[in-house]
């Protein structure tokens, strides 16, 4: 059984307004996460972070956002500064989501950028990378994980690894109608892990933590979790939900058994 405490994070999207937001932090502030076992962090929309951070005040439960400018401040309409989230309490901020790469086309280079902009401000980083269904059916699954794997580590130290989570999202499966077994998303996390050694040795690559990004649900999330090389989850719409989040969260702090 692997010793990496699994990472299960909530990434709410452009999902929930206020009420909800409130509502959804409060049920998930009252279950008691139990940090010892599972880490766990929600990213809201970027205007309700500060009200989310106070809601959290004593929690085990982390703040992430979903992305962030890589500049520390200038004109730059629209964007985000590390600097800024660090201002109202973020601890965690997602790099490289597949909607950031597929919808909002960034690059691998923007991603680097911004991973090392965020672990030079002292943040948690989860880099998302996975695959399209072209690529896929091509058979260069693992070829593109490593890619952008190599691509979005560039420059990062051994040291900082530490604050470096992978998430794997195999694209073609996320609102396509096709399905990811659980030894689809195993072995792409081996093929990955296999990358972060040839980067950085065995001892780091075994040390760092990859979720599943691949429409996670309450009725999968044992079976994924129970996998060696998977360590939680980065949980979309089932996020939106706190009673199948909390599921999803217990069954990673169940894993650990």
């Amino acid at each position: 059984m692997s010793s990496r405490k699994p990472f299960v994070g909530g990434n709410w999207k452009m999902n929930l307004h206020s009420d909800d937001v409130a509502a959804l932090t409060g049920a998930l502030v009252s279950a008691e996460v139990d940090g010892a076992k599972v880490d766990v962090a929600i990213c809201p929309a970027f205007p309700y972070l500060p009200h989310v951070h106070e809601l959290l005040d004593g929690s085990d439960i982390m703040l992430g956002a979903q992305d962030a400018y890589q500049e520390p401040d200038g004109a730059f309409t629209g964007e985000v500064s590390l600097a800024m989230l660090q201002d109202v309490g973020v601890q965690v901020v997602i790099v490289g989501h597949s909607e950031r790469r597929h919808v909002i086309a960034e690059r691998d280079e923007l991603i680097n950028a911004k991973v090392l902009a965020a672990l030079g401000t002292g943040f948690e980083v989860i880099l998302c990378v996975g695959e399209k269904i072209e690529q896929r059916e091509a058979f260069k699954t693992n070829n593109i994980n490593a890619g952008q794997v190599c691509l979005g580590l560039a420059g990062v130290s051994r040291e900082q690894m530490a604050k470096v989570t992978i998430a794997y999202e195999p694209v073609w499966a996320i609102g396509t109608g096709k399905t990811a077994t659980t030894q689809d998303a195993r072995e792409a996390h081996v093929a990955i892990r296999k990358t972060v050694a040839a980067m950085y040795g065995d001892e780091i690559a075994d040390q760092t933590r990859i979720q599943y990004g691949g429409s996670v649900k309450p009725g999968n999330a044992a079976e994924l979790f129970a996998m060696e090389d998977i360590d939680g989850g980065l949980i979309g719409g089932a996020s939106l939900k706190a009673d199948d989040f909390l599921a999803i969260v217990n069954a990673a702090a169940d894993s650990t058994a």
